[in-house]
């Protein structure tokens, strides 16, 4: 799972929440205020942020790790999926940085995977009522039968950025590519590991800010073709 060498907590129960961020000190801080408020971890991977991301998170309590130059949102994920097996996490819960996502979801979700007993949980935008604009929505079915056909799993919201990991999950999955692919990478891990899944309702707030970042038209045909490319070389 990776390099870093720190002392294992002993707390069974120990849940992360790891948040990939790039330039999002403008409202990080409140943001991590709020997964505080639920006695939890939160890990910080700030990837080359040229802004005060990194500092601001700190200073408000997260756990901070930083890539020297933004690496993209796969490799980030990656590096804090690590840092928290390392710390000896046993959830951890991938939470977008864009406020796209709503906290009190988390112990919903994480008494589900507990009660299902699941290697790993999706959360979807489309199990409940949601306001998705249009071409979220197409991007989305786009990537959903990719991964079908890459993967042989149909998800309802394959792309989405809230996901929950048992330990279990962390010790086979392990994320190579750097880009928005790597969801769909995630999904081929759980086929490839005979892993257990299910999805999870989750709800979800679209800000201008928040569409201007994450899986858009122009980075879905790039996401594509990378993940042809990919698939020609396994």
């Amino acid at each position: 799972m990776g390099n870093f060498t720190l002392q294992v907590q002993d707390d069974n129960e120990l849940v992360a929440i790891v948040m990939p961020a790039f330039n999002e000190g403008k409202h990080i801080a409140q943001l991590i205020q709020k997964l505080l408020a639920k006695d939890r971890k939160v890990v910080v991977v700030d990837d080359g942020s040229v802004d005060a991301t990194a500092e601001i998170s700190r200073q408000v309590g997260a756990d901070v790790i930083s890539h020297l130059v933004n690496c993209g949102p796969g490799a980030a994920t990656q590096t804090g999926l690590t840092y928290a097996y390392t710390i000896g996490a046993n959830y951890v819960i991938t939470f977008d940085a864009d406020g796209q996502h709503d906290p009190d979801d988390i112990e919903k979700i994480i008494a589900f995977i507990k009660k299902e007993q699941k290697d790993i949980v999706f959360g979807s935008r489309f199990l409940q009522k949601n306001t998705v604009p249009l071409l979220r929505r197409l991007a989305n079915f786009t990537g959903n039968i990719i991964t079908f056909l890459l993967s042989g799993i149909y998800l309802s919201d394959s792309q989405s950025g809230f996901k929950v990991f048992s330990r279990k999950a962390l010790e086979y999955i392990q994320i190579t590519a750097n880009g928005f692919e790597f969801c769909t990478e995630i999904v081929r891990e759980v086929a490839d590991r005979n892993l257990s899944y299910a999805e999870f309702p989750i709800r979800v707030y679209y800000s201008a800010e928040s569409l201007s970042k994450g899986q858009n038209l122009s980075t879905g045909i790039v996401t594509v073709f990378k993940l042809i490319v990919r698939s020609l070389m396994r």
